[in-house]
């Protein structure tokens, strides 16, 4: 005889079914409390995302199907290639030496006693949106010395080392003598014998530009030249306030002072002096012949006005150097804070095994900080690729399609008069999937550090 057995299906215990309960409550409670940030995040991201991909397959109307033609025609645009390359540009660029810049500063600043006011100073310009920023520095990078900042300094060493001009706008009286040559200096039409005197008049300068201490050349003007001498005065042939005569040297006109003057005879210079303060200027000890008085060209070469900053050779580094005055506080506090989570008893240990500053930067420093740095070199690749503010706004009109990134092409191309919303669409599609891959290293490698 034999006997069946037959299992009797567990049933849940008491206390299992109120746990279940309470777990599947909780999930509906935390799905509640996400909820609006759900619907936040679709209306603004994902619905957009979603929206512009589709919107990418259609003509600039909106109601045409015109497939990968968008793509194709994106490739093809110069304009478009520019802004690839200057997106690859600042991809190289930026993020390096922001990063570089940031684990310099932030090794030097442990070395100091105001640590916390340095990063303070250097951190504060992230508080500045990038629409004042961008205002800040179209000023600092403007042509005019008088209103860019930076061209200021750069013509004032230029001054300082190379001089200036004394009459840039300064040019003859036609008629009176002086003839104009090729290279822009001026040569007396005559020939003249020592023994002689020459007033050479000058227009085109306004007198409150005239240099401090020019006096008037009535006087020298009046004085004879010596036998074996050649003499003559520079004057501005103006009277102020009107009156006197052209080509004659009156009380009130002023005399030129800093002028260089040159003898020259058969083609060749064989003397040369400088102006005084009342314009006058003569040549001693001439031999006997023929002589022609020239102003150089140098009198009157333009001002040197710096550094065109904005145009279109240097506009791309120049917002760059906007962008990096902007974050290095970012990457320095960044990398500062991992650098204080770093073993010092490493660091101490190479110090008394006889390794010098450099070598521990160098074994030690920055291969215990490479995951900082991957996490700030990847963030900061994510976050030019999407630069928009600083270009529209520091690169001046002219030169936009120089300095032009992928994002403001692809509002340029929308919205700036381009009206072409499906080739726009499909620049943000290329937009989207190269920043992408760079968020998705960046959330991997945050996990696994959190692990």
């Amino acid at each position: 005889m034999t006997t069946t057995l037959t299992q009797k299906p567990i049933s849940p215990t008491p206390t299992t079914v109120p746990k279940r309960r309470a777990l599947r409550r909780g999930r509906a409670i935390a799905l509640l409390f996400a909820l609006p940030a759900l619907l936040l995040l679709g209306a603004l991201v994902v619905y957009p995302v979603l929206f512009s991909i589709g919107r990418s397959f259609f003509d600039a109307s909106g109601d045409r199907f015109v497939g990968d033609d968008n793509y194709v025609e994106m490739f093809r645009d110069p304009a478009t290639l520019k802004a690839i390359r200057n997106t690859v540009i600042w991809v190289v660029v930026a993020p390096a030496l922001l990063t570089g810049l940031g684990l310099i500063l932030a090794v030097l600043v442990e070395k100091i006693r105001w640590a916390t006011a340095f990063k303070l100073l250097l951190f504060m310009p992230m508080a500045v949106s990038f629409l004042a920023a961008g205002i800040i520095f179209r000023l600092a990078y403007d042509q005019d010395p008088d209103k860019g900042v930076l061209n200021a300094a750069v013509v004032s060493v230029h001054d300082a080392f190379s001089g200036t001009s004394p009459y840039p706008t300064a040019r003859a009286r036609q008629g009176r003598g002086l003839t104009q040559l090729k290279d822009g200096s001026y040569e007396t039409a005559a020939t003249l014998s020592p023994g002689r005197s020459v007033t050479l008049g000058m227009v085109g300068v306004l007198p409150q530009d005239m240099p401090g201490g020019a006096r008037p050349a009535y006087t020298a003007a009046a004085e004879k030249a010596a036998a074996d001498e050649l003499r003559g005065v520079v004057y501005l042939d103006f009277t102020p306030g009107g009156g006197g005569k052209q080509g004659q040297v009156d009380r009130d006109e002023s005399g030129m002072p800093r002028m260089t003057v040159d003898a020259v005879r058969d083609g060749k210079t064989v003397a040369s002096t400088t102006t005084a303060s009342d314009g006058s200027f003569h040549f001693t000890h001439l031999s006997s012949g023929a002589y022609a008085v020239k102003l150089p060209a140098a009198n009157f070469a333009a001002a040197y006005d710096g550094v065109s900053w904005l145009g279109p050779t240097l506009v791309t580094p120049s917002i760059i150097g906007a962008y990096l005055w902007i974050w290095t506080g970012f990457a320095m506090v960044l990398i500062g804070a991992g650098l204080a989570t770093l073993p010092r008893d490493a660091l101490e240990a190479a110090r008394m095994d006889g390794a010098n500053e450099w070598q521990i930067f160098t074994r030690i420093t920055v291969p215990l900080l490479s995951p900082v740095l991957t996490v700030v070199f990847v963030t900061l690749v994510i976050n030019v690729m999407k630069v928009f503010d600083l270009v529209y706004i520091i690169a001046p009109g002219p030169v936009q399609e120089d300095a032009t990134v992928l994002a403001t092409q692809m509002w340029l191309v929308s919205f700036g008069g381009g009206n072409n919303q499906g080739l726009g669409s499909a620049l943000g599609v290329l937009l989207l999937l190269l920043v992408v891959p760079a968020m998705i290293f960046n959330v991997r490698r945050f996990r696994r550090s959190q692990r």
